[in-house]
């Protein structure tokens, strides 16, 4: 049976700029993808194409490109990015200038169809997520670099995979196994030891970015080069599956892939292979990923050290009173984070901090004046009174909406090096998505000494954002723990263990063979991350944070 080696360079715009390089020169590989892009990346691009129409792609991929291109040709590598952002037509025609320029003989496509943004009014950028088939088009046409715009990330790894095995659309389960593959590749080293919660199992001074050899039937085996540096195991695996996903149907363009059917095998060092996936007709829709500009903010930070924060604190919040209700901005925050102790043997560990943040659709509003009333207080308030910057002006800030369009509404379209034209027809069967029903769980483990310990003792947790909202996959590392996880952390225990979520909407999916919850935490992140609207505006820590809380844990599990 033939192998498909697809490996991953990039996680984000900004991912590590020699992991070309590093993956070009470790070891076999038969495509290489970048994952440039995310909800923030594409309002960033957004305002770049602004100042300049011909911008709009991610400028990383071309200079680690113009370092790597003749190297990849060499080897025989493809390349399949979503580096072309909001404008996939413009970088595939910056890659050819530079191939010629390089010398190198490389045909290059790119994909396009997901610019919705002319029929959104007021939106910066509206961009629907493609799948996979437009990829395979073009790889089967002979290219040997691939650029798209918004696709989903998976889309990566399934456009090569249809091409290479000759999949077609309906082959669900197959689809489905790729599927799986892209997520674990997409967010690169968070695969391979990265952002884990159990860091100290291996070395991850340097984790090496990940591949799946990927077989005709869709299933994969995660691995990494030989000599690089973290390390993959059935915990880094699961720890990705479970990164900003939800419940055990994973809706995609091409296919529903089942994450309740996933297994999960420890298969020598480093190595995890995934089979047993399901797949299930896609959805009629496509989501669209809109950015609009949502105003201007601005934040003062006071700093507030030794003995009376709280009085300290409320003496600014009403010296500021004066100021903000001048012309009030249309959403005012203050928080007080203490970050103080009693006794404290340095200045910075006896000081709390107090954020005043503002937002309003008049930059003015938020502007200078308001800030500069805050440094006016220098000489009359509190003792010790200083702020962590100077006064400045708002500064505009995102806001990121989902909406849905019907498949068959979208101009899916490979776009080929002479310049033809394939259409990529939607889907022919679809079906709405519906709740998988609650699974059957583990019998609890029998009555006995507990004690109050932390939960990141007995398992593990990563977290994420999708717009407004927060998920948090929690996995146990043990049967035996699962048995008690199962039980123990439901949607009520998670609110008293994260109180700000206590008055939102939390849901709890349960997926028994990953041994893992899945928690979404509806609107805890407000209008998406552009807005930071929270100290953690991604909900990267929250499952961190979820690990520090105490329980009453089984003595027999600690």
């Amino acid at each position: 049976m033939s192998v498909l080696r697809i490996g991953n360079a990039s996680g984000f715009y900004g991912d590590r700029f020699d992991a070309v390089r590093e993956m070009l020169t470790g070891g076999e590989l038969d495509v290489l993808t970048g994952d440039y892009l995310a909800e923030l990346t594409m309002l960033i691009l957004g305002r770049d194409r602004l100042k300049d129409p011909g911008a709009g792609y991610a400028r990383t991929f071309l200079r680690q490109l113009e370092e790597c291109l003749g190297l990849a040709h060499e080897r025989g590598v493809r390349i399949v990015t979503n580096a072309g952002g909001l404008n996939p037509a413009g970088l595939a025609d910056r890659v050819r200038e530079l191939a010629a320029r390089l010398g190198v003989p490389v045909r290059v496509a790119h994909v396009e169809g997901d610019d919705l943004t002319a029929a959104h009014p007021g939106a910066l950028a509206a961009h629907a997520y493609l799948g996979g088939f437009g990829i395979a088009a073009c790889l089967r046409e002979g290219a040997d670099i691939v650029v798209t715009g918004r696709v989903t990330d998976a889309a990566l790894v399934t456009g090569p995979a249809a091409a290479h095995f000759g999949w077609q659309p309906g082959e669900y389960d197959r689809l489905a196994g790729a599927v799986v593959a892209g997520h674990v590749l997409e967010c690169g080293t968070q695969a391979t030891g990265g952002n884990y919660a159990f860091f100290g199992d291996g070395d991850v001074r340097r984790p090496g970015f990940p591949l799946a050899e990927l077989h005709e039937d869709g299933s994969c085996v995660v691995t990494k080069h030989p000599g690089t540096g973290g390390f993959v195991d059935v915990g880094t695996v699961t720890a990705q599956l479970l990164y900003e996903t939800a419940g055990a149907r994973y809706a995609g363009p091409d296919v529903t892939a089942r994450l309740d059917t996933v297994r999960l095998t420890q298969d020598g060092p480093d190595r995890v292979r995934i089979d047993g996936v399901r797949g299930e007709a896609p959805p009629p829709t496509l989501k669209v990923g809109r950015n609009r500009l949502g105003g201007f903010r601005n934040e003062m930070t006071f700093v507030l050290t030794g003995l009376d924060v709280e009085a300290k604190a409320a003496l600014v919040r009403e010296q500021m009173a004066n100021a903000l209700a001048k012309a009030p901005p249309a959403d005012v925050r203050w928080d007080l984070v203490r970050t103080d102790r009693p006794d404290a043997a340095t200045e910075e560990t006896a000081s709390a901090l107090l954020r005043l943040v503002v937002r309003d659709a008049d930059p003015e509003v938020v502007g200078r004046a308001l800030s500069g009333a805050a440094i006016e207080l220098a000489l009359a308030s509190y003792p010790g009174f200083h702020v962590l910057a100077p006064p400045g002006k708002g500064a505009p800030y995102g806001v990121f909406e989902a909406a849905y369009v019907p498949q068959d509404e979208v101009g899916h379209t490979a776009v080929l090096d002479d310049g033809r034209r394939i259409p990529v027809e939607p889907p022919a069967g679809t079906l709405a998505l519906a709740e998988v029903p609650e699974p059957a769980l583990p019998e609890p483990p029998a009555p006995g000494p507990v004690r109050r310990a932390p939960l990141g003792l007995v398992a593990g947790a990563r977290s994420g954002d999708k717009g407004g909202n927060a998920n948090v996959g929690v996995w146990a590392r043990s049967e035996a723990a699962w048995r008690w996880l199962a039980h123990e952390l439901t949607a009520d225990r998670f609110r008293d263990l994260v109180p700000e979520s206590r008055a939102l909407p939390v849901t709890r999916h349960a997926l028994p063979n990953l041994r893992a919850l899945n928690f979404v935490v509806e609107g805890i992140l407000g209008e998406g991350v552009a807005a930071q609207a929270r100290f953690d505006p991604q909900a990267k820590a929250l499952g961190e944070w979820l690990r520090s809380r105490h329980l009453d844990i089984p003595e027999a599990l600690l």
